[in-house]
């Protein structure tokens, strides 16, 4: 048939390439149809043209998901666009695929929005699995859990909880907005950790103008450009016009002048350093750069793109959750009352909680436990790639399958958690051992397997110690005139999901 169609004299030779082409995409169509029609695929929802089930997300996809699956079952097929999608919303459906394939699943779906704000993947939460990835990972966690940054991270949570505090005792016994005070705590602790003790000083005037940079990366971050769903050319068009990526690109410039300012600062030879934490987490990173450590080729990029995952990680994680457990607390008296008990008997008269303290407080930990339960910080996992074909469930996984963990509706498994799991009670983990580390398919708030978040320990401890001081110092009310029915419980957001509205109590000093 070519043959005939390059010979004929009523075809010209650009006609007969295109009708070549056109052939080799049916071809092409019609093995991925037969091939796909032979595969038992996960069941679903019926995607439209050009959309597939995109409109049925909604503004709380974590909630529109449980409920599609309570329809499909726990192992779901979507179509976001152009990409197949599959949602695990069991714990035995999560942890087939996180621990039985993790090897098989390990990598992260490729999006420009963190491909940009990232230096081309050079971070730890977007780098596709590979070497790279793997040693970076092992840096990071070495670093993070080192004698002296384990140190160093103490001192600056000690004194941010005390700046915390003093704080919340100036406001007498009067209504206040948790929300900055909380999310200022952590940019301040990780920030010292990162930058070390200039960062929050005079000195160092563009905390805020980061921070709200920072708010708008998490945007980008969630993958939600035209480009990541529709055919790259469509969407990329899209994007253009409608400012995607000019935002994209205004948000990476700033950040990426922020971190030049940064690096900057830290090779002056004359910059002074503190006493009690020596060389922080950039000065670390720029040994290696400068040194040219180990076999990753060290770049001023990879720099910033390792702070960019520290501050990305770190802050809303631990900022979320101390809020939504004063938001529960606050609505459970009985809670409230039982685990300020705790503390101050392990206190013992002190005026606050010491990191000593920490391991006597197992009321706390579960109420903390409880907390993530409910309200994960991110409650649709990062996600994952498929690098191979596998079978989860019974069911055919193909490979480059974007596969999405639902921890929100994992933790309010009714077989898991059959005693009212919409309900806050922590005394439900009293006769259990189920943890959130990684080891227990119930709970899965920071993943598991190679995947699971390395900042995690840190971030659990700032969580406790805040709030332990928190209820240790001060008893905590309403405003006058609010009833515990009137905390709203409303939550929004695109990658990690907070509070909607702030959260206002009275703090009463002891």
């Amino acid at each position: 048939l070519v043959t005939r169609v390059l010979n004929s004299t009523s075809f010209s030779r650009r006609m007969a390439v295109t009708l070549i082409l056109l052939l080799a995409l049916i071809s092409a169509v019609s093995v991925l149809l037969l091939t796909r029609k032979s595969l038992k695929l996960p069941p679903g929802p019926a995607p439209v043209p050009v959309l597939g089930n995109l409109h049925q997300l909604g503004p709380l996809p974590h909630r529109t998901l449980r409920d599609l699956a309570r329809l499909h079952g726990p192992v779901m097929q979507l179509w976001l666009g152009k990409a197949p999608a599959v949602v695990l919303s069991s714990p035995e459906a999560a942890w087939e695929m996180l621990r039985v394939h993790d090897l098989d699943c390990c990598t992260r779906p490729v999006s420009p929005g963190p491909k940009r704000l990232t230096y081309d993947l050079k971070n730890v939460a977007f780098a596709p699995y590979g070497a790279y990835w793997r040693e970076i990972r092992k840096l990071l966690v070495v670093e993070l859990v080192s004698a002296r940054r384990v140190k160093a991270v103490w001192c600056a949570r000690e004194q941010q909880v005390e700046k915390l505090i003093s704080t919340l005792g100036c406001a007498g016994a009067k209504p206040v907005a948790l929300d900055e005070h909380i999310l200022s705590l952590s940019d301040g602790i990780i920030g010292t950790v990162a930058f070390g003790n200039i960062y929050g000083s005079d000195k160092f005037t563009q905390n805020k103008n980061f921070q709200h940079a920072l708010d708008e990366a998490t945007d980008v971050l969630s993958g939600s450009s035209a480009e990541d769903f529709l055919p790259k050319a469509v969407g990329r068009f899209i994007d253009h016009i409608t400012g995607v990526v000019a935002q994209r690109e205004r948000i990476f410039k700033h950040l990426d002048a922020f971190f030049d300012m940064v690096i900057e600062q830290h090779l002056d030879p004359n910059r002074a350093k503190s006493e009690n934490s020596g060389d922080d987490l950039v000065d670390v990173l720029i040994s290696h750069w400068k040194e040219h450590r180990g076999t990753l080729k060290f770049t001023r990029n990879h720099v910033k793109a390792i702070i960019f995952d520290t501050f990305i990680a770190g802050i809303d994680t631990s900022s979320i959750t101390i809020m939504w457990a004063m938001s529960e607390l606050i609505r459970s008296p009985r809670v409230l009352n039982k685990v300020q008990t705790e503390i101050r008997a392990v206190v013992d008269g002190k005026d606050r909680v010491r990191p000593e303290d920490m391991s006597k407080l197992k009321y706390l930990r579960m109420v903390v436990k409880e907390t993530l339960r409910l309200h994960p910080p991110a409650p649709l996992l990062v996600p994952r790639e498929t690098m191979r074909h596998i079978q989860i469930s019974g069911y055919d996984i193909p490979a480059k399958t974007r596969i999405y963990v639902n921890a929100w509706a994992i933790g309010r498994d009714q077989a898991s958690w059959p005693e009212h799991p919409e309900e806050f009670n922590p005394e439900r983990f009293e006769e259990n051992e189920i943890d959130f580390k990684g080891e227990h398919l119930q709970l899965l708030p920071f993943g598991t397997g190679r995947r699971i978040c390395p900042g995690m320990s840190m971030g659990i401890a700032t969580v406790e110690f805040t709030l332990a001081n928190m209820l240790c110092c001060f008893q905590w009310a309403l405003p006058e005139g609010m009833v515990v029915e009137d905390v709203s419980m409303e939550e929004e957001g695109k990658l990690n999901f907070h509070r909607k509205t702030p959260l206002v109590l009275v703090p009463i000093a002891c």
